[in-house]
């Protein structure tokens, strides 16, 4: 008991959460941005991430509005609840930021990425190169006698899976533009 004789966690007869509200747990988020489209926005939005030491693990950068100047930036990263909440607190006072929104909290989104892979094999590892590129309808857009290059667009993990299935058979290359990323619905 404390000296209130208030005990640690009640919250039905108390205004106070007295319950521990943090977490070590690592979780993964999409955040999208919508910034103004100027010189020296994505340095400072990266900087702050940077200067702090947490990690982007996908950035995607386009202007969507061309009359209105715009541009959406879509980060995916990771960290414990408190992170994300400083991080998405931190992107909301920088100057040139219009909107801040945590895709994976709000509701449900959809996350699509595109890539690119170069396999080099010949013989039966370029056939079944074919076959599994046509099971996960990936794209031939380039083909010479020893390689083909894929494009493949999906989300995440579907990539993942299609690029461990081609190690195997002789990936050399791999190019991913990033998660672009929406709220489903209105």
């Amino acid at each position: 008991m404390s000296a209130l004789q208030i005990k640690k966690g009640a919250t039905r007869h108390s205004a106070y959460n007295l319950r521990p509200n943090f977490s070590d747990v690592q979780e993964r988020h999409t955040i999208a941005v919508l910034v103004e489209n100027e010189p020296g926005v994505l340095a400072r939005v990266i900087g702050l991430f940077s200067g702090r030491g947490y990690n982007i693990e996908s950035l995607t950068v386009a202007e969507v509005d061309h009359a209105g100047h715009l541009s959406r930036i879509t980060i995916v990263t990771t960290g414990t609840p408190q992170v994300i909440e400083q991080i998405k607190a931190q992107l909301g006072r920088i100057v040139s930021v219009h909107d801040v929104h945590d895709l994976t909290v709000e509701g449900a989104s959809v996350e699509r990425e595109l890539a690119m892979l170069k396999v080099v094999a010949s013989g039966e590892k370029r056939v079944e190169a074919l076959r599994l590129a046509d099971i996960f309808r990936a794209s031939v857009v380039d083909s010479t006698l020893n390689s083909f290059v894929f494009e493949i667009t999906g989300a995440p993990d579907k990539i993942d899976a299609f690029a461990d299935l081609m190690r195997p058979l002789g990936l050399s290359e791999i190019a991913r533009t990033g998660v672009a990323a929406l709220m489903r619905g209105d």
